[in-house]
């Protein structure tokens, strides 16, 4: 008995790397990515939950072919648990599915949110990873998913409009809440040199404006696969194993799993919506 019990609280207390991937514009293939890297990290032996917290637009459960009975709302509303709502993906992934067309979503109130964190601390099998695929933009739910993550990925393509975004979305996590760590993932790139150089006109934009550094998580090279993927409603990981943009998956996905050298808070779910 007092094995059992010490491993009970062994799996109470494991620690939670809550990860949220955002943008400041749509279209950059943002929940693409989520779902790879979830897939990737699950065959790495990780268990891995994704969080749709693109509250009123979901899409996770579209590209994977998934029709979720239950959503977000009906947690929020009480019908159902958290345990009652999460649904098996491909590969071993655990998701949680949001809402589309539920505007009141759109901005989760303080009631909401306390809800959610009763429902994720009560959580019995914690995952390692939580990838929190949020909106694009900087709007409330944005800003808060991303407070309450241990690791913020900016996701940015090459377009100006893009950077700009992703620029206005780290400034004002940097200055009106205090985020003080990015990691940049450059996606639909042709070649590592693009990517550098994208890195590399952000990187002097947050230094010299707002005298942050961010780092360079790693870069996508762009897959005529994923469209392929898409339509099939698949994801790459499974179809396109083979392809050069999940060799630049994997190298992210083996980062992730790599211990922080950073004083960032990963134990997301414990001081998740305080």
């Amino acid at each position: 008995m007092p094995n059992n019990i010490q491993k009970e609280k062994s799996a109470d207390s494991k620690k939670i790397c809550v990860i949220s991937v955002t943008s400041g514009k749509g279209g950059v293939g943002k929940t693409n990515i989520v779902a790879n890297l979830a897939y990737l990290l699950s065959q790495m032996k990780k268990k891995t939950l994704i969080f749709d917290a693109d509250c009123g637009l979901a899409n996770i459960d579209l590209i994977l072919g998934l029709t979720p009975k239950y959503n977000l709302y009906h947690v929020l509303t009480g019908e159902k648990t958290l345990k009652e709502t999460i649904i098996n993906g491909p590969g071993g992934i655990k998701i949680l599915p949001s809402s589309s067309g539920i505007q009141e979503l759109t901005s989760l109130s303080k009631g909401q949110k306390f809800a959610l964190q009763d429902e994720l601390n009560s959580l019995h099998s914690r995952p390692d990873f939580m990838l929190i695929d949020t909106s694009a933009g900087i709007n409330e739910n944005v800003m808060y998913f991303n407070m309450v993550a241990g690791d913020i990925i900016v996701v940015v393509t090459p377009e100006p409009t893009s950077l700009t975004d992703a620029y206005a979305l780290i400034k004002v996590l940097y200055q009106r809440h205090a985020k003080k760590r990015f990691r940049l993932l450059v996606n639909m790139v042709k070649t590592e040199d693009e990517a550098k150089e994208v890195f590399i006109r952000m990187a002097q934009a947050t230094n010299h404006f707002l005298n942050l550094s961010i780092e360079h998580l790693g870069y996508v090279l762009y897959d005529e696969n994923l469209a392929l993927a898409v339509k099939k409603q698949k994801l790459l990981a499974e179809l396109y194993p083979g392809s050069p943009s999940m060799d630049c998956l994997r190298d992210i996905a083996v980062k992730l799993c790599q211990p922080s050298q950073e004083p960032e808070d990963h134990d997301g779910i414990i001081r998740f919506f305080n």
